[in-house]
């Protein structure tokens, strides 16, 4: 197809501008070859005539189907050309605010001027392990590819950064720097990647500067390598410099400004620290002045000096260094305020006393008269002498300015080599990222030597990046096997062989440098003379004799020749130079003791120890002297290194960002074209464009084009191979075959094929859609008229029907008339008539029954003879029949009689001979099967016949019955007939009397018709009345009913609402409270793993152990015993010492940390002094609280103890009774021998007899106590009382009959007194022991306090080395001495929970045996003497299983090996009971606890926790393993709870349960622990399911076309996608639906907690949304109406998933609500205010932020799809302004709710557990 046949009707074009550079136009008419013009419409509506070319005919270009505009990849275009790209850029940046394009292999970066929201760790997250097509484009893409192609191709990366002043290339390579130190990480604790990222405000610091372009403009470049060792982590990195702009120091232009670092320094004099400097403000000084602009808006100088010095400090710079940095600056600054004054013609001198020379002498330590000397003179010298010769002051000035920019030049590179030494480390580097800030390429209204430089170096990248693309190109089209042609590309070697071959402007410009009367002017004329014929890339400006113009590879560019020589030189007053090496200031003389190893502005850093250097060429070797090598031209260096980069750059792959300034004002979101064309042109992206457009630029793979094109395709065209599908319809499609190229898995395709192709697809779209619509338009006019037909029908219905209801009216009155009349006329007739009737009636009556009674006579009589006949009849008939039956039967037994004597006489004779017999044998055969039918015949026949009988009986029967039914009848009527007659006279008689009661009654009905129709009025009239006023109260009932409603409603809702978020606030802070509980146990855990690590580390760099006892690390928990095993104490032995040997590389962070962590402690001890304060106020009120209620309690607990002596009495006089009979049941018993000292009954008896007298004593001393109290008792109330009410209490002593034993009474009182008495001063004692104690804990607090700022105040007056040592030495001794304390207190009370447990079990054994005794003294002495007591037979009852089992204490390692260690879940376990190991543990720790073994208790609990932790960290990336010990360990929580012997976890129990409840130990303190451990399983197993989950959800979610044929297949350009169609090893939503089964079916078979599942699902689906979500916001091309029902679709997957396995209201299906109104944002209309308030009132879940981002990447697929306008967009955003939400625009996939573990009981009963032998558990017994 010819592409003059594009040029048609309605087709769009560019056409050249003066304003926008291009403008869109759209022509009118079809073009033809020939025509010289082209008839064209405007935006604006406007037509104009655009004349072509005559010479060339050169069409305008075409544009770019809508649908293509705005994509991510620029070669996704299907024209590739300068208004396409910048159009496409232009709608990103303005319309859709994005600011990074893909343009091939380089990423175009446009500087937005504004902070965006789109670098922070969750889009760095998000961008991490991504492919660089998947995502929108970005900084962290690139950084992500260079990073992943450095991991998998094992070669070195470079990212180059470049573009002018002003474009943003620092922080684009900062954002690169911070995206490697997140993602990688660093090996050790040094901290590098945060070192690395300090280096930025230090280089900014000291290298950048404000611009008239860019308030930080980068003014040097630099070469930053980030080293990374074999697992690709950050270990250190190296920084190279190249041509910092030193005359900045001297000299800036209007609104411009000096390097940052003398702005920080002027802003921050006023510190303490800063007074020795002498500073003052920045206006004040000649370097910081001149530009005239010292303040950059919205910048603090004073806070990033702040900055600077912590990075400085962080890089290891200490402040000792920093503080001689700052004086050097502030000497440059003073020796600038330097003035001179002209002596005469020839010489000038320095006023005496001239105070910034003073100033500057005093900071750089040298001497006031040598400096002042130097500067005004300078040294000759010849073959022979030495001159001194004086210099005028110009020459004075610019040797000042030539000292201060040397001054500078070794300052910075100073810094630049400490940087450098922080930053390298002793691994070895395995692998590097080059990042390459270099400026761009730069042309002014004047232009000299660094600009010549800084041009020189883009030449030579751009050769490298032509070269790298050419190359890419060529690779693509070798590997997909297309015929390879030489592309024409621009060659810039003619252009830098001008300026560095031999003889070039550099060669020229040192050798004009190497003369002694050498001038700029003569260097331009050597310059003509070479060049200016022999080159046409040099060209000599018309009006000048002292510049010279370079055509480079983006503009031409005049150089101004003034200066260059001086430039190059960079010359300095070696006299100068010896006075400041003589100097006292240590860092100044270090600064120029070697300059040969000082680093030069372009000079690379030594190489570390241990870095493995690229293989690049050496310099060659310097044989020269070190003043000669001083000598070297800064050309010539510049040269040199620039040839360094390029080789280091070759030897990496690069990748490229191009960084674009919109315009030159600043303006955010502002877009300039013209100054965009610019920097395209120079920064080489439409060379990339160029090279990709001369060959085949559209790239499509077959499944693609398959996909996109199928509607160009007929049915018979689509054949299984989908590559041959796609030749044969291309073929017929395109009919130049040139046009594109069929390679191994794309189709190639030349430039505007591609549009071509959509313009074929659009139209065939249109053609459908034209058919689609016209079909529709035809069913809506159909319906419409259907509809109105249907309404013409229905009111001629209406009008026919009122004409037919009026005839029908007047039919029915006419009928009505009508039949009144025939009524009246009938009821006259029907009178005559019924008369008549009734008297032919009566006549007929009478008649018919005479003549009924006659009939019925006779039939009567008729019947009977009938009768008579018929059994006379019978009777004759079966006479006869017997008669005749008879004879017959006489006859035919004759005649058989005769015949068989004939057949006996054949019969005889043929009986004799054989052949008869054979005969005789086949008939009787036959005859014998002939009278079997017979007989089945007559069978039958006998049958039949009989059921004829029984028919006929039946129905003789039945016709009997009827017969005399209707015998009955005509008996009844003939006696009803009787009776009829008699009363016909009496009806007569009756019918006149009661027609004259007729009469009467009807005149009486009348009247009471009368009277009823008046009260009826009168009573409707009364109940109108009384319904109108029932009606108003009603209303008025109603209205109040309704007022109280609404009021009850209101108060509810109010309630119910207030309630409500009362209770969701709460839960709120119940969530975050547990959520930072659980993130601090994450926390903890990493860091104990990271502590573990450490430990193995050092154990392996350790290779003799250290004698002597350790303790261990105070951090750990106090459940963690020493009763370990040995192997764990070894490694806290060696963990030990690794920590000790750690301690000592420790840098300044940890100091900072330690500092934090004291001032924590100081407000800690402030918070329990203020506790302390509160306690005993809360003491003291307490205590008078209980006074007082033990006041009023006394006279209760008199009754009370009264009651309790009676009962202690009873109890005495039935034990003695009891002690009695045992005795006279021995001494009865004796005889017979069977109580024999040493029996078994003897010894029962023995021991009750025992017990029981020690339960006596008991028993006595409690009554003597009661007693005394009751005499105390007593008196008091005497006291209190008077004598007329003596209560109770005169009784109860009246019982003490003896007075004995009222003395002994007395005496009790007075022990209880005195008891008392003691008791209350012991209180007294402990209540003022406890005040001291507390008073001394807080001086001792506020001693340490003291002690610790003391401390605190030397440690900051060490070196930072010794503050370190020293801090870290004190902290160390106070945590062991806090560690003994702790253990002191713990072994205390260990031993006095053992004590009291001790005692506890004697008195439950003593209550224990008083109730068996007791129901031993409840048999009568009969009973127990008549049963006689057999010694030797008394039989043992075996114990049952009590659910216990006992293990040896050197047989515990081999339970948690064979239990925890070495258990599999996809072995063993499989088939075990869910939660077997736990049921073992706890039946273990149960016997422990049955033994009362403490010891045995804690190293088991201790055990297993450390056990259950070392799986966890060895296979911790299995789900099936911590999916196991998340079950096994919930249920050994439960476990702990249910069997507690708390009642709240009781309820379910058994009694059989209850009675295994755990007996001696308290183990709450254990459970919390095992909750935490539980806590720690949950997130690892979240984590593992995470790490699986995540590669299948983007993939499954949003590329993959669940819904084949929805989604339209773009262009992609060289970025490409991954493919939506599903292959062979991609994720689909079945493949995360089978994980998701996977992960429930392993669970529900390890036995997890049904409500624990519930929290893992509702976190698998936070987890799918969130990733989803935060794809789609991140992928322009994701976001389409056809994807929103794609995601919709995949969602109702995931819900049907949900219901099938009944987890609906589990909260999963919430977590996905922000991607289920994302997709349906997706596809809601988006145009009018009423789509806005819907969109706004529909997107609840998803922030502003999501949603303005939604609609800005909101892309159509087809081009009958709208865009979102940027005027709805703003009404969204006014509309959402109100909302208070998070900023952040991507969800936290990292979050992990908190999780909870409701009690679940477990009803199996532990005696039932069986152990299988699998388990190798036979050392443990069953109990």
């Amino acid at each position: 197809m010819a592409a003059s046949e594009l040029y048609t009707k309605r087709a769009r074009v560019w056409i050249p501008d003066a304003e926008e550079v291009w403008k869109s136009a759209e022509l009118t008419k079809d073009y033809k070859n020939g025509d010289a013009s082209l008839q064209l419409m405007l935006e604006d509506e406007t037509c104009i005539e655009h004349m072509l070319d005559p010479k060339t005919k050169n069409l305008p270009y075409l544009r770019n189907p809508d649908i293509l505009v705005g994509e991510n990849d620029l070669t996704a275009l299907s024209y590739l050309h300068e208004p396409a790209i910048l159009h496409n850029l232009k709608v990103r940046f303005i319309d859709s605010k994005l600011i990074y394009t893909y343009c091939g292999i380089v990423l175009v970066a446009i500087n937005p001027y504004e902070t965006l929201p789109i670098y922070g760790t969750d889009i760095i997250n998000a961008y991490s392990g991504q492919n660089m097509g998947d995502m929108d484009p970005h900084i962290f893409a690139v950084a992500e590819e260079a990073y992943k192609q450095m991991a998998r191709d094992e070669r070195n990366q470079s990212i180059i950064v470049s573009g002018e002043s002003g474009a943003g290339k620092t922080v684009s390579a900062k954002y690169a720097m911070r995206y490697f130190a997140t993602v990688s990480g660093s090996v050790s604790e040094a901290n590098v990647e945060q070192k690395v990222l300090a280096s930025n405000p230090i280089m900014e610091a000291i290298g950048n500067a404000k611009t008239t372009r860019n308030d930080n403009s980068s003014r040097f470049g630099k070469y930053i390598e980030i080293g990374f060792d074999n697992r690709y982590r950050i270990i250190g990195a190296n920084m190279r410099t190249y041509l910092l702009e030193k005359s900045r120091v001297v000299f800036q232009a209007d609104e411009e400004r000096n390097y940052h670092i003398f702005y920080q320094l002027c802003a921050s004099s006023h510190l303490p620290e800063f007074k020795a400097l002498k500073l003052s403000n920045a206006t004040d000084f000649l370097y910081t002045r001149q530009g005239r602009s010292p303040v950059i808006y919205g910048v603090d100088d004073t806070k990033e000096l702040s900055s600077t010095r912590n990075a400085f400090t962080l890089l290891g710079i200490n402040d000792k260094n920093q503080m001689g940095l700052f004086q050097v600056l502030a000497a440059i600054l003073h020796l600038g305020n330097v003035e001179f004054k002209d002596k005469d013609s020839d010489s000038s001198f320095i006023p005496p006393n001239n105070r910034h020379l003073t100033a500057f002498c005093e900071l750089v330590g040298v001497t006031y008269q040598d400096m002042a000397q130097w500067l005004c003179h300078r040294k000759l010298k010849t073959a022979t002498e030495t001159y001194i010769k004086t210099l005028p002051r110009l020459q004075a000035t610019n040797a000042r300015d030539a000292l201060s920019k040397h001054i500078y030049a070794k300052l910075f590179n100073w810094i630049v080599e400490h940087v450098n030494k922080a930053l390298i480390t002793n691994i070895k580097q395995h692998s590097f990222i080059g990042v390459l800030d270099i400026y761009g390429f730069e042309t002014f209204e004047i232009n000299s030597f660094e600009q010549f430089c800084i041009n020189y170096a883009n030449e030579k990248l751009q050769q490298q990046f032509n070269m790298h693309v050419f190359k890419l190109e060529q690779e693509e089209y070798m590997r997909e096997q297309i015929p390879w042609t030489l592309i024409d590309f621009y060659d810039n070697q003619p252009c830098i062989n001008l300026i560095e071959a031999k003889m070039g402007v550099l060669d020229l410009l040192d050798e004009e440098c190497k003369m002694p009367k050498g001038s700029d002017d003569s260097w331009a004329q050597k310059l003509y003379n070479t060049h200016l014929k022999t080159c046409s890339l040099f060209q000599k400006p018309r009006m000048s004799n002292r510049a010279f113009i370079i055509q480079h590879f983006a503009d031409k560019v005049e150089y101004q020749c003034e200066g260059f020589l001086a430039k190059n030189k960079d010359t300095v007053n070696e006299e100068q130079i010896n006075v400041l090496k003589a100097s006292k200031f240590d860092l100044l003389v270090e600064l120029f003791r070697d300059e040969e190893k000082a680093t030069s502005p372009t000079g690379q850093m030594p190489g570390a120890g241990g870095r493995t250097r690229l293989s690049v060429k050496p310099e060659k070797s310097r044989a020269q002297t070190t003043s000669k090598e001083h000598k070297k031209t800064v050309g010539c260096q510049f040269r040199n290194s620039l040839q360094m980069l390029m080789e280091t750059l070759n030897a990496t792959t690069p990748h490229y960002v191009r960084c674009i300034k919109p315009n030159d004002f600043k303006l955010a979101f502002s877009f300039d074209p013209k100054r965009a064309v610019q920097q395209l042109r120079a920064c080489g992206v439409l060379e990339t464009i160029r090279i990709s457009a001369a060959g085949f630029p559209s790239r499509w793979t077959y499944q693609e084009f398959f996909s996109r094109y199928r509607v160009l395709m007929k049915q018979k065209d689509v054949l299984s191979d989908k590559k041959l599908t796609c030749k044969n319809v291309l073929e017929k499609l395109v009919q130049d075959q040139d046009k594109y190229q069929f390679g191994k898995t794309k189709i190639f395709f030349r430039a505007g094929q591609v549009a071509y192709l959509e313009k074929l697809r659009a139209d065939k779209l249109r053609v459908a859609c034209i058919r689609i619509q016209k079909t529709i338009r035809c069913w809506l006019a159909r319906k419409k008229y259907l509809r109105q037909r249907s309404a013409a029908i229905t009111i001629q219905r209406f009008t026919r029907g009122y004409q037919a209801r009026c005839l029908v009216k007047f039919m029915r009155r006419t009928q009505a008339a009508t039949t009144i009349q025939k009524y009246q006329r009938m009821c006259v007739e029907k009178k005559r008539y019924r008369q008549k009737q009734a008297a032919a009636l009566a006549m007929q009556t009478i008649l018919r029954a005479y003549m009924a009674r006659q009939t019925y006579q006779g039939l009567l009589r008729n019947h009977r003879a009938v009768i008579i006949q018929k059994r006379v009849r019978g009777w004759l008939a079966r006479c006869w029949y017997k008669r005749c039956l008879s004879s017959i039967v006489y006859l035919q037994c004759c005649m058989r009689r005769m015949k068989a004597r004939r057949e006996l006489k054949k019969l005889k004779i043929e009986a004799r001979s054989v052949e008869h017999f054979k005969k005789l044998n086949r008939g009787m055969e036959n005859k014998i099967m002939q009278l079997q039918r017979k007989v089945d015949e007559q069978t039958r026949e006998n049958r039949v016949v009989n059921e004829k009988l029984n028919g006929l009986e039946n129905s003789y029967t039945l016709e009997s019955e009827r017969m005399r039914t209707e015998l009955g009848r005509l008996r009844g009527f003939e006696e009803e007939a009787k009776n009829k007659t008699n009363q016909v006279t009496s009806l007569l008689e009756e019918l006149e009397r009661l027609r004259k009661e007729l009469s009467s009654t009807q005149q009486e009905k009348k009247t009471i018709e009368d009277w009823a129709q008046k009260y009826r009025d009168e009573m409707e009239k009364m109940v109108a009345e009384l319904k109108d006023q029932n009606g108003l109260l009603k209303t008025e009932k109603n209205d109040l009913n309704r007022m109280i409603q609404e009021q009850s409603q209101q108060m509810t809702e109010k309630m119910t609402r207030a309630i409500v978020q009362e209770t969701q606030q709460l839960e709120t802070d119940l969530n975050e409270e547990r959520s930072r509980y659980q993130n601090l146990l994450t926390e903890h855990l990493r860091l104990e793993e990271k502590y573990d690590d450490l430990k193995e580390v050092m154990a392996l760099s350790s290779n003799v152990a250290k004698p002597g006892h350790r303790r261990t690390d105070s951090t750990h928990s106090s459940n963690e015993s020493e009763y370990t095993y040995n192997s764990e104490y070894a490694e806290m032995e060696e963990g030990s010492r690794a920590a000790e040997d750690v301690t000592r590389g420790i840098d300044t962070s940890l100091t900072l940390k330690l500092q934090k962590r004291l001032t924590e402690l100081e407000q800690e001890k402030q918070s329990l002094r203020n506790e302390l304060e509160n306690k005993e106020d809360q003491f003291q009120r307490a205590r008078a609280r209980d006074d007082a209620e033990f006041k009023k309690a006394r006279g209760a607990e008199l009754e009370y103890e009264s009651l309790k002596r009676q009962e202690l009495e009873s109890e005495n006089k039935k034990l003695k009774h009891n002690l009695a009979e045992m005795r006279q049941s021995l001494l009865g018993n004796a005889a017979t021998g069977s109580g024999a000292p040493g029996s078994p009954p003897y010894k029962v008896l023995l021991d009750q007899l025992n017990s029981s007298c020690e339960e006596l004593e008991v028993r006595k001393e409690e009554v003597l106590i009661l007693r005394s109290q009751l005499v105390s008792q007593k008196e008091a109330m005497q006291h209190k009382e008077t004598m007329t009410e003596p209560s109770g209490y005169v009784e109860d002593v009246s019982k003490l009959k003896d007075t004995d034993e009222i003395k002994q009474a007395y005496v009790g009182l007075k022990d209880t007194n005195r008891l008392l008495e003691s008791q209350l001063q012991a209180q007294r004692r402990g209540y003022d022991n406890e005040i001291e104690s507390l008073r001394g804990e807080l001086q001792n607090v506020k001693e340490e306090n003291n002690r610790q700022q003391q401390l605190l105040a030397q440690n900051l007056q060490l070196p930072p080395e010794a503050r370190i040592e020293a801090s870290l030495q004190h902290e160390i001794t106070r945590l062991t001495n806090e560690n003994l304390d702790l253990m002191e207190q713990l072994e205390k009370q260990d031993r006095t929970i053992r004590k009291l447990k001790k005692q506890l079990k004697v008195y439950s054994k003593r209550i224990g045996e008083m109730g068996a005794g007791q129901a031993e003294g409840q048999t009568s002495p009969g009973q127990m003497v008549d049963e006689p007591i057999h010694p030797v037979n008394i039989p043992r009852r075996e114990k049952d299983f009590q659910g216990m089992l006992e293990y040896k204490k050197e047989d515990e390692l081999k339970l948690v090996k064979n239990l925890i260690l070495e258990l599999k879940p996809r072995g063993v376990a499989v088939n075990l009971i869910p939660g077997l190991p736990a049921y073992v543990l706890f039946m273990c720790l149960r016997h422990a606890d049955y033994v009362n073994d403490d010891q045995k208790v804690r190293t088991l609990l201790t055990s297993t926790i450390n056990s259950i932790k070392k799986i966890l960290k060895k296979r911790g990336d299995d789900f099936e393993t911590v999916s196991f010990w998340l079950a096994n360990t919930c249920r050994f929580l439960h476990c702990l709870k249910q069997y507690s012997g708390d009642e709240a976890f009781m309820k379910h129990n058994t009694s059989r349960q209850n009675e295994h409840c755990l007996s001696n130990f308290d183990l709450a303190e254990y459970r919390q622990v095992i909750s935490d451990l539980a806590i720690q399983i949950y997130q690892q197993l979240i984590k593992c399911m995470e790490n699986i989950l995540q590669p299948m959800i983007v993939s499954g979610m949003l590329e993959h076309e669940t819904i084949q044929g929805v989604s339209g297949v773009k262009p992609t350009g060289l970025r490409k996608r991954t493919s939506s169609i599903a292959d062979e090893g991609t994720y689909t939503l079945d493949s995360i639906l089978r994980q998701l089964n996977a992960f429930h079916s392993t669970m529900c078979q390890h036995g997890t907690d049904p409500e624990l599942i519930k929290q893992v699902v509702k976190q698998q689906f936070y987890i799918i949304g969130a990733v989803t979500l935060n794809n789609l916001l991140l992928r322009k091309d994701m976001c389409s109406w056809s994807k929103g029902m794609q995601i919709r679709y995949n969602v109702s997957q995931l819900e049907e998933w949900l219901r099938d396995k009944g987890l609906m209201v589990c909260g999963a299906k919430e977590t996905l609500e922000p991607l289920i109104q994302a997709a349906q944002l997706l596809q809601v209309k988006k145009k009018t205010d009423e789509d806005a308030e819907a969109i706004c009132s529909m997107c609840l879940a998803l922030t502003t932020a999501q949603i303005v981002k939604v609609l800005n990447l909101y892309t159509p697929v087809n081009e009958f799809e709208e865009r979102v306008s940027v005027a709805f967009i703003r009404t969204i955003q006014t509309r959402l302004r109100d909302r208070c939400e998070s900023l952040q625009l991507l969800m936290d996939t990292k979050m992990i709710y908190p999780v909870t573990f409701p009690f679940n009981p477990s009803s199996l009963a532990l005696e039932t557990i069986q152990i299988p032998g699998s388990l190798n558990l036979a050392f443990l017994t069953r109990v």
